[in-house]
């Protein structure tokens, strides 16, 4: 079994310092190509800006990356790139983008309002944790249909579909150390009838 945090979804937060405008945005992503991707539509949403400056991070590979965009160096994507780490989080970027206001901010209040950028969008998109589940299904009569149902989400799994045929067939995903209980359970409740077939292996997100 293994974990990780990223965020829930694309989100956006903005506050001002001294008359500048600063919007964050956070995104989760699976790769550095789609972290670019990202990127590069913010950018075009704010071809305006005077900076967009960004960071990421992305568990294949173990990829981290970061842009002061213009800014002086060490005051923008160092401190985005900063929180990310420090939240957990990895499989996100973070863009933040800044409309100068005409105040200079110095190196320190650059640091925090970037910072600041960051936490706020990562806020505002949900720190989540995913968790490598077994993706599996059972099939039963339509006797049965209604104690499965019940009894998959007691025993700690999640039901994702069900197809009503001449019988019942329930897609779900648990977690591989709870299945044999589960099975135990299963073949009380069935009678031995219904069987678990195991169909595969990924992440779901995890309350």
């Amino acid at each position: 079994m293994i974990e990780y945090q990223t965020v829930a979804g694309e989100a956006c937060a903005e506050f001002t310092e001294r008359r500048s405008r600063f919007i964050g945005y956070a995104k989760p992503v699976q790769s550095e190509e789609e972290a670019v991707s990202f990127l590069r539509s913010v950018k075009s949403k704010h071809w305006d800006a005077a900076h967009n400056v960004y960071a990421y991070s992305v568990r294949t590979g173990q990829i981290r990356r970061y842009s002061d965009d213009g800014e002086p160096q060490g005051t923008a994507g160092i401190p985005v790139l900063d929180v990310i780490q420090k939240s957990g989080v990895t499989d996100t970027a973070v863009v933040v983008t800044r409309y100068f206001g005409g105040i200079l901010l110095g190196a320190g209040g650059l640091v925090r309002a970037y910072s600041h950028g960051a936490s706020i969008a990562l806020e505002q998109a949900k720190i989540v944790t995913m968790r490598t589940c077994l993706t599996a299904e059972v099939n039963c009569d339509y006797s049965r249909y209604g104690r499965l149902s019940a009894l998959i989400p007691e025993c700690g799994g999640t039901i994702d579909d069900t197809d009503f045929t001449d019988e019942v067939k329930i897609y779900f995903h648990m977690s591989d150390n709870i299945l044999p209980a589960f099975e135990q359970k299963l073949a009380d409740a069935t009678c031995g009838q219904s069987k678990i077939i195991i169909t595969g292996e990924k992440f779901f997100e995890i309350s």
